[in-house]
């Protein structure tokens, strides 16, 4: 015979077990992963890292027209909305793995953001211009 204290334990145990959930920013399709360890510079050192992968996904060359030209939104600021924008050629930039990193990025941000209470401003960013100099892809200045 089982005492009541033990199945409530058994059942507590069970269900703990069952909604138990591992930490850090959703994994993405390429194993995009941050787990945050507490230690607020190494986890946005991680974040950093995770969007320089990103940046080195957009190529800004080899567009032909400026209608080629691209704008990504990249991180998560805690008022909502991208920290900037990083500008790509269409033609010669894998979009979807640009954009699955870049999701794993702002995955991350949110989380992190919560996680340390980090406030912003709360203003609303536009994403730049961008025109074809040369065969580069870049952000119009002075809009």
């Amino acid at each position: 015979m089982v005492t009541r204290g033990s199945w409530l334990f058994g059942m507590v145990m069970v269900l703990a077990a069952c909604t138990q959930q591992t930490g850090g920013a959703p994994s993405g399709p390429d194993g995009d992963k941050v787990v945050l360890t507490g230690d607020q510079k190494t986890d946005w050192g991680q974040i950093v890292a995770l969007e320089n992968e990103a940046k080195a996904l957009a190529k800004t060359d080899g567009c032909s027209t400026a209608g080629e030209c691209r704008t990504a939104a990249v991180g998560s600021r805690a008022c909502g909305g991208p920290r900037y924008y990083l500008v790509y050629c269409s033609r010669t930039t894998d979009s979807a793995a640009l954009f699955r990193k870049l999701e794993a990025v702002a995955a991350a941000e949110r989380e992190f953001n919560s996680k340390y209470q980090i406030m912003s401003t709360c203003e609303f960013r536009l994403p730049p211009k961008v025109a074809l100099s040369g065969a580069s892809c870049q952000a119009q200045t002075g809009q």
